[in-house]
């Protein structure tokens, strides 16, 4: 059995950690999978939260997920000892997204920070993502206090999970390369450089931030004491600003990582166990459902101004694939809306394309219609009824009713 702890920076839901979630659980030993609802269980959608990730463990990954329930410590002492009891017998757990310090506060003073702890020393793999993730170290922030209320930049004492099993004395940063302010630094966990140059201060000697970027795992394999970057982003180890940065691929030892997290310099050696001292990267492309719907938007330009109908309708039929693809995960804010908008919008332009060069009007359109009721109909067959909705819309705006019919859809055109 291997022993693990999984930090995933972002999208723990989202097509870009399904072949990790495979892997990890394909080697997970004996005991149920399991999902802990504990970071999300202040939100009035908690529950469909907990769908949400059921449904993407099932569908996209193949495995079906037990619940250990511990939305707040003072739930009912029956149903505190039944969350144990599973956490207990559990040979994969995993933690996602929600706030860290909400989840902070429902395990401190309780059993469950041992029983996450026991899940990995006894041979199990224990996945923790974003919210979760920021909790596992020797400090904790509380993202939504300083980002969102205003609160002074701060730290909470962390479960130090990762302490615990590796030696590695860290404050764990997800979302590290986050872009998502535009102009505004929303790097390291939506804190950027300002806020996290303060923090360090405060950090006793020996402390570093351990930053993961979105999108990113980081596999730390407890028996072999060796630490393995996948997924599409880097390892950060960092001490007082200096940076050390490992890609995708790359493998360090506990022991590297705690020498220079303590700030005894960076290797000078491409050695996978010797990471390179470097100069931080400037952010990369997102990747996203958003970043998605954009190079598919602009893929549906290029081909509509060359003329190329095969291809601008291959960039609808792609970014439809997207949007039932990226709806599991529970972090993507508007990127659904956005995507879906961009979605009808290539359909209008479709249509209107093919008006302007229409003599048979049935014959002209007919092609089009086809795909886009095809594209409905994957819609209505994965339940993803909105987009089902926004493309009968859209058809309906440019005088093509569509009917479901016992024996499947029909349309016509409007007048004629």
């Amino acid at each position: 059995m291997a022993a693990r702890l999984v930090i995933i920076g972002s999208g723990e839901t989202a097509p870009t950690m399904v072949r990790i979630h495979r892997e990890l659980l394909g080697s997970k030993g004996p005991g149920p999978a399991a999902l802990i609802d504990t970071p999300f269980g202040f939100q009035v959608n908690a529950d469909d939260l907990t769908d949400k990730i059921l449904e993407y463990f099932r569908d996209s990954v193949g495995v079906d997920l037990d619940v250990v329930r511990w939305r707040r410590s003072d739930e009912p002492v029956i149903d505190r000892e039944r969350a144990l009891a599973l956490l207990a017998r559990a040979g994969w757990v995993f933690a996602g997204p929600g706030s860290p310090s909400y989840a902070l506060h429902q395990w401190s003073d309780t059993a469950v920070p041992a029983a996450l702890l026991d899940v990995a020393t006894r041979g199990g793999t224990l996945v923790m993502g974003s919210a979760a993730a920021v909790t596992v170290g020797r400090f904790t922030v509380p993202v939504y206090e300083i980002y969102k209320v205003g609160t002074e930049p701060h730290w909470l004492e962390g479960l130090d999970l990762l302490g615990s099993l590796t030696g590695i004395a860290a404050a764990v940063i997800p979302h590290y390369d986050n872009r998502e302010g535009g102009r505004h630094d929303t790097r390291y966990c939506y804190l950027g450089e300002h806020r996290l140059e303060r923090l360090e201060g405060d950090l006793p000697d020996g402390v570093g931030v351990l930053g993961v970027d979105e999108h990113t795992a980081v596999i730390f394999d407890v028996a072999t004491r060796v630490a393995r970057v996948e997924g599409v982003g880097t390892l950060t180890l960092r001490h007082r600003g200096c940076s050390t940065v490992l890609p995708a691929g790359e493998s360090v030892s506990f022991n590297e990582m705690v020498r220079v997290l303590r700030g005894d310099g960076g290797g000078n050696t491409t050695a996978a166990n010797e990471p390179v001292l470097v100069e931080v990267p400037q952010a990369g492309e997102s990747f996203s459902l958003r970043s998605e719907a954009d190079r598919l938007q602009g893929a549906f330009e290029a081909c509509m101004d060359a003329g190329d109908a095969d291809g601008a309708l291959a960039a609808v039929l792609e970014l439809e694939d997207a949007i039932h693809a990226w709806s599991a995960d529970t972090v993507q804010g508007d990127h659904v809306d956005r995507a879906r908008a961009a979605l009808r919008g290539m359909l209008v332009q479709l249509g209107a394309t093919a008006v302007s060069g229409m003599r048979d009007e049935r014959d002209v359109v007919g092609p089009v219609v086809e795909v886009a009721l095809d594209a409905r109909q994957r819609a209505r067959d994965s339940r993803d009824f909105a987009t089902s909705d926004a493309i009968r819309d859209s058809l309906a705006a440019h005088g093509i009713e569509v009917r479901d019919t016992p024996d499947g859809q029909e349309w016509d055109l409007r007048g004629a």
